[in-house]
């Protein structure tokens, strides 16, 4: 290995494999160096607006997960991942005229299952969508806002500890799963202008073959489906790479879907490739150099990301500063400025177009305040309808189980009058019943007033028939429930 050249030498019995990378560090290179050399500038750029993703590629026990995460209680051994939250939180509170929130998101990808490391249930699947504006994301994915470096380290190693890892021959905690530990840095300025900028730090389960591992049962089934999705990303890398294929196969994997926007998306991505310097792992370190290698020519397109409007605004503002250098004496002292000069002609015509852009972002602005207004209203109004509504329902549905009570009460007596020939009989006044009974809301039963009946004999008619007389009262002095 030659950092100097920033080349790489894999020798064998056969003629040597060269390699040539944008960096390469043996295992005497220090933390602070490879941060400084490679992830500085990325995460600088994340700052200022763009997407960055940081992740490490190689052999299980390569040192991918001491690359990105390092030893906690070493300083000098600290990895990417704790570097990169100190740098963002030195950056954010050093720049003047900028306000920044931070927040972090932690997940795993496990037997190509989706899982929140930091969320409630961490056995809860999550599923992958994909939104015009947002690109793909992770629904349900629990965000976590920070306020200092500690809040991060916190974070990470809770997620860390809720990773699943396994022991094998080759390392007794390696990584069953891949992990992506996402730092989203929103920047507002004084004009309000909103950039977001999100760094992803991934880290990847190793490669590698079940007859070095040893692996059975579970770490079988853990070995086989990470090295379908390294194939996926390997598959990926090269269809890119190649440029021939309209198709990319990002689908093929939830670990590609993920990075589909590092992938020759709108991100800055950085690989480090981790490797072993033993013999024994000639076989997998050429695999992880030839992977690296093709993954070098991806070529990503990068954008800072802000919000639409302001990007028209100044697309437009930097038109207007670049008419304006032609414009000036001090650019040009033989220009002489006329009304009919075309070069004003054109700034007349851009301010103008300017002006009518912005005023007609405010009538968007003013009319979409309006309409929220006006749903509010309409949102409100609905809900005292509603309650009507239900108020309504409520009384007539206890009203229907009042006469049903009172009928269930008086039915019997009807049926013996009915029975006995009864030739006069008073059933009392409905509605002073309904008005003396009683709504009973814990058992949703109307107490109805205590009933009596009362039997009087009237005179025989003039044929002897036999004549009674059935009265039926109701007083309050018991209550029937």
């Amino acid at each position: 290995m030659n950092p100097g050249s920033a080349q790489v030498s894999l020798l064998s019995d056969g003629p040597p494999k060269m390699f040539t990378f944008d960096g390469a560090y043996y295992m005497d290179a220090t933390g602070e160096q490879i941060y400084n050399d490679i992830v500085y500038p990325l995460v600088e750029n994340v700052i200022e607006g763009y997407n960055g993703t940081v992740f490490a590629y190689g052999q299980t026990g390569s040192g991918k997960t001491f690359s990105m995460q390092g030893v906690a209680n070493i300083p000098a051994q600290r990895g990417i991942i704790p570097r990169a939250f100190e740098h963002i939180f030195l950056a954010t509170s050093t720049t003047e005229h900028m306000k920044f929130l931070i927040h972090c998101s932690y997940l795993e990808i496990y037997n190509e299952e989706v899982r929140d490391l930091l969320g409630t249930d961490r056995n809860q699947k999550l599923e992958i969508k994909e939104h015009a504006e947002r690109g793909v994301y992770v629904a349900g994915l629990s965000m976590h806002v920070c306020h200092d470096v500690k809040s991060c380290h916190e974070l990470m190693d809770k997620g860390f500890n809720n990773r699943h890892v396994g022991a094998t021959l080759m390392n007794k905690d390696s990584s069953r799963s891949h992990s992506i530990f996402t730092v989203y840095v929103e920047g507002m300025n004084e004009s309000g202008s909103i950039r977001t900028g999100k760094l992803n730090l991934v880290d990847l389960a190793g490669s590698e073959r079940q007859s070095k591992t040893g692996a059975t049962g579970d770490r079988f089934k853990e070995a086989t489906k990470i090295n379908l999705s390294l194939s996926a990303l390997g598959n990926v890398i090269s269809a890119l790479v190649d440029g021939k294929s309209k198709h990319i196969p990002y689908r093929d994997s939830k670990l590609t879907r993920l990075l589909q926007d590092s992938l020759g998306g709108n991100t800055k991505t950085i690989m480090i490739a981790c490797v072993s310097p033993s013999d024994n792992n000639y076989d997998e370190t050429l695999s992880t150099l030839r992977y690296a290698n093709r993954a070098k020519n991806i070529k990503n397109k990068p954008k800072i990301n802000e919000d639409p409007k302001d990007a028209l605004l100044r697309e437009y503002q930097e038109e207007i500063e670049r008419l304006k250098a032609m414009l000036s004496p001090d650019a040009n002292p033989a220009l002489n400025v006329h009304q009919d000069d075309p070069l004003l002609q054109v700034y007349s015509s851009t301010q103008e177009k300017l002006d009518a852009v912005t005023a007609e972002l405010q009538k968007e602005k003013n009319r979409s305040k309006a309409l929220e207004c006006e749903i509010e209203d309409l949102q409100s109004e609905f809900e005292l309808d509603r309650l009507d509504y239900l108020e309504t329902i409520r009384k007539q549905d206890q009203q229907l189980k009042l006469l049903a009570q009172i009928l269930e009460k008086i039915q019997p007596t009807i049926r013996k009058a009915e029975n006995c020939l009864f030739q006069d009989a008073n059933y009392s006044n409905i509605e002073k019943i309904k008005k003396d009974a009683v709504w009973n809301e814990d058992e949703c039963r109307w107490i109805l007033p205590e009933m009596s009946v009362s039997r009087t004999v009237l005179p025989s008619a003039h044929n002897g028939t036999r004549r009674e007389r059935l009265e039926i009262t109701f007083s309050n002095s018991k209550g029937y429930k």
